[in-house]
């Protein structure tokens, strides 16, 4: 009997414990828009994002076409931004964007909506499609806001971005090296360069594709070794006419000195 009785007191400890709403639920479960309002943004400037966006969330439907209804998008906007939710943010942005063109919250919209679809980019490794939509955009925000003080910060994720593509066609050209597909490897190179001439990546490309030329050459049969050494000369001769200077050029003279004996 007394274990029934401590079984049974447990279960209704744990009943009314379930019972037992926290400020915040009740707050959220009620239809006071002003207290939600007010709480939202004590939520916010504390930090707690994640309860301020539900409070935000919770009465966007009732502030609709009020004087509240940007302010109310926007920081449920900066609350999904804040807590690092860049996808959700980016919507949250965008819908602003386009339904609230006269906000004196557009601007920053604007921009924060760029970073979101900076921070939401791929390492160069994977897939680049989110980085070609935030060049896009940080471009087309340049074009529109000439004298924003962001200028110099989109400059910096410009840079940022065009570098990590310059790597990536560099690394993808730089596969058929490391196969020893010599003869597809100095194609890939000169195709990178000829999509993108100011790679920042050209050093290192027109010196594989030298070497490329070069082992392709050393590995031909005998006939047909003196034509594709010429090539390798002539790439040779591109890459000291622009890097005389280079780490690599004691490595290819090398090479060259063997060519021309062939």
């Amino acid at each position: 009997m007394r274990y029934s009785k401590t079984i049974a007191a447990a279960a209704l400890a744990l009943i009314a414990f379930a019972g037992c709403k926290s400020q915040y639920e009740e707050l959220l479960e009620s239809s006071d828009v002003n207290a939600k309002y007010k709480a939202a943004f004590e939520y916010y400037n504390s930090g707690k994002y994640s309860k301020a966006v539900q409070l935000f969330e919770s009465i966007s439907l009732s502030v609709s076409g009020s004087a509240q209804d940007d302010t109310v998008q926007f920081y449920t906007a900066l609350s999904n931004y804040n807590q690092r939710d860049f996808y959700t943010a980016e919507a949250n942005l965008k819908h602003f964007i386009d339904n609230y063109p006269a906000s004196p919250f557009i601007e920053d919209a604007r921009f924060l909506r760029v970073d979101c679809l900076y921070r939401a980019t791929l390492r160069y490794e994977l897939d680049q499609k989110p980085t070609y939509t935030a060049i896009t955009a940080i471009n087309e925000y340049k074009m529109t806001h000439l004298d924003s003080p962001n200028i110099a910060i989109c400059n910096r994720m410009l840079e940022d971005l065009n570098e990590r593509l310059d790597r990536k066609a560099f690394e993808n050209a730089r596969l058929y090296y490391k196969m020893e597909d010599y003869k597809a490897s100095r194609v890939a190179f000169k195709n990178v360069l000829k999509d993108n001439a100011d790679n920042i990546y050209r050093e290192e490309i027109l010196y594989y594709a030298a070497l490329s030329s070069y082992k392709y050459a050393l590995n031909s049969v005998e006939g047909k070794q003196k034509e594709r050494y010429m090539v390798f000369i002539d790439d040779y001769l591109n890459f000291v006419g622009e890097y005389p200077e280079s780490k690599h050029r004691k490595e290819l003279d090398s090479l060259y000195e063997k060519a021309r004996k062939k």
